[in-house]
C-alpha cells in the first residue's frame, strides 16, 4: 500500500512544480493563443491578398508573405525578451526612447520615402516611426504619470505637461501628414490619463480639448475633408459612399455566411485597394464570411479580456497603465480597422493588428503584448510571495532537516490549480 501512495504524492508534487513553474513565468494561456491565433491566420491571408500587390512591383508572389513571416518571427523574440524584463527596469529606457522616436518621426520629414502624398516610412519603406510612437507615447505616459500620480490632479502638474508631451509627438505625425495615427495618439493619451484616475473636471476638459482638435482636423486639412465627405455620403446611401468602402462592401456581400474559401476571393484582384494591409479584413470576410470575421472579432475581444484582467490584477498603477493602455491599443487600432471598411467611421489607415501586413505594425502590437505578459508575470510573482512559501522552499525544508510537513490549512492542492 505504502508504493502506490509514494508514486501518487510524486505525481501530485511534479503537478504542482508545473504549476509554479508556470505561474513564475507568467504566461497567460489565453493571451497567448488569441494572439498566435491572429497571427497564424493574418499570415494566412497576407499570402492569399498580397499576390497582386507582389507581382505589380516586379517581385516574387509571395513577397509579402515572406516579408512577413520575417517579420513575424523577429516580433515574436523581442515580445519574449520584453515580457522577460522586469518591467519597472524599463524605467531608464523610457527617455531615450522617447527621444530616440522624436528623431525618427524629424528624419522621416528630411529623408522619408513619400507614398500616396504621405512622407511616412524610412529605410525603403520598411519601418514607419508612427507605429513606434504609439507604442512610445503609451509606456512613456505610464512612467510619467505612475512618477506624477500625487500631482496628477493639479493642472500645472498634470494636464499641462501632459499635453505638451501628445502636441510635440502628434505635430512631427501630422506634418507627414498621417491624420489617424494623431487621432490614435490624442485619444491613447486621453485615456492613459483617465486610468491614472484624475478627477473628472480634467477628463471633461480633456473631451472638449480631443472634440475641438478633431473637428479643426477634419475641417481645414484636406486630407480630413477629403476623407469626412465620402464618409457623410455614404451615410445617406451606401451607393455614394467612396470607392474603397464600396468595394469593401462588396467583397462582404459576396462572402455571406461562409465565404468564397480563402485564396478565391475576387475584389482583391479587380480593384480593391491595398488589400493585404488596409483593406485586409474586406478580404478576410469574402473569403471566409461572416464566421470567419465573427472568429477574429472574437479573438480580440479575447485579447481585450485577459488584458484588462492582467491590468486589473497588476501590483502597482504603473502595472496597469502599461497592461490597459497597450490593450486598449490594440483594440483601438482593430476597431477602427474594421468599422472603416463598413463605413462606420471615416477612412482611416490603421492596420488590422497582427492580421494587416507591414513590419512596423506587427513587431509593435507584439512588444505590446510582451509588456502585458511582463505584467502579467510580475503579478503572478508577486502574488506568489504573498501566499507565503512557494513549492519550492517546502521542498528544500524537507530536504535540509528531514521531517514530513503538515499541510497548511491555506496550501490546498486548488491553490496551485
Amino acid at each position: 500500500m505504502g508504493e502506490p501512495t509514494a508514486v501518487n504524492s510524486n505525481e501530485k508534487f511534479s503537478r504542482q512544480a508545473k504549476a509554479v513553474k508556470s505561474l513564475r513565468l507568467g504566461l497567460d494561456v489565453p493571451l497567448l493563443l488569441a494572439v498566435i491565433s491572429l497571427m497564424v491566420f493574418g499570415l494566412l491571408m497576407v499570402y492569399s491578398a498580397s499576390w497582386g500587390p507582389s507581382l505589380e512591383i516586379g517581385d516574387d508572389p509571395a513577397y509579402f508573405f515572406t516579408n512577413q513571416l520575417r517579420w513575424a518571427v523577429l516580433g515574436s523574440l523581442g515580445m519574449v525578451v520584453v515580457s522577460l524584463i522586469d518591467y519597472h527596469r524599463f524605467q531608464r529606457l523610457v527617455v531615450p526612447m522617447m527621444v530616440v522616436t522624436l528623431g525618427m518621426l524629424i528624419a522621416v520629414l528630411i529623408t522619408g520615402e513619400t507614398r500616396l502624398n504621405a512622407q511616412r516610412a524610412l529605410f525603403g519603406g520598411s519601418v514607419q516611426p508612427s507605429e513606434l510612437a504609439k507604442l512610445t507615447i503609451i509606456v512613456y505616459l505610464a512612467f510619467w504619470l505612475f512618477s506624477k500620480r500625487e500631482l496628477i490632479n493639479n493642472i500645472w502638474f498634470g494636464l499641462v505637461p501632459m499635453g505638451a508631451i501628445i502636441g510635440v509627438t502628434s505635430g512631427f505625425i501630422l506634418a507627414q501628414p498621417d491624420l489617424s495615427a494623431v487621432l490614435t495618439i490624442v485619444i491613447m493619451g486621453g485615456l492613459m490619463f483617465f486610468l491614472a484616475g484624475v478627477d473628472w473636471k480634467q477628463v471633461l476638459i480633456i473631451v472638449v480639448i480631443a472634440a475641438a482638435a478633431t473637428w479643426l482636423l477634419v475641417t481645414i486639412m484636406p486630407t480630413g475633408k477629403a476623407r469626412l465627405d465620402p464618409y457623410l455620403a455614404g451615410l445617406r446611401n451606401p451607393v455614394d459612399a467612396s470607392y474603397h468602402v464600396q468595394r469593401s462592401l462588396e467583397s462582404i456581400v459576396r462572402g455571406g455566411v461562409f465565404g468564397v474559401g480563402i485564396g478565391r476571393g475576387a475584389t482583391k484582384f479587380t480593384g480593391l485597394p491595398v488589400a493585404h494591409t488596409d483593406s485586409i479584413f474586406a478580404v478576410i470576410a469574402e473569403e471566409t464570411g461572416l464566421l470567419g470575421a465573427a472568429g477574429v472579432i472574437g479573438l480580440y475581444m479575447i485579447v481585450l479580456w485577459r488584458g484588462l484582467t492582467i491590468a486589473n490584477r497588476a501590483p502597482d498603477l504603473l502595472g496597469k497603465l502599461l497592461a490597459a493602455g497597450c490593450t486598449l491599443w490594440i483594440l483601438l487600432e482593430a476597431t477602427i480597422n474594421m468599422a472603416v471598411m463598413v463605413n462606420l467611421l471615416p477612412f482611416a489607415g490603421n492596420a488590422l493588428p497582427f492580421i494587416s501586413a507591414g513590419g512596423s505594425s506587427l513587431t509593435m502590437c507584439l512588444a505590446a503584448v510582451g509588456l502585458i505578459m511582463n505584467v502579467a508575470r510580475v503579478s503572478n510573482r508577486a502574488s506568489t510571495q504573498q501566499q507565503g512559501r512557494s513549492f519550492s522552499a517546502v521542498v528544500d525544508m524537507r530536504r535540509r532537516n528531514g521531517r514530513r510537513s503538515v499541510s497548511s490549512p491555506r496550501r490546498t492542492a486548488s491553490s496551485w490549480e
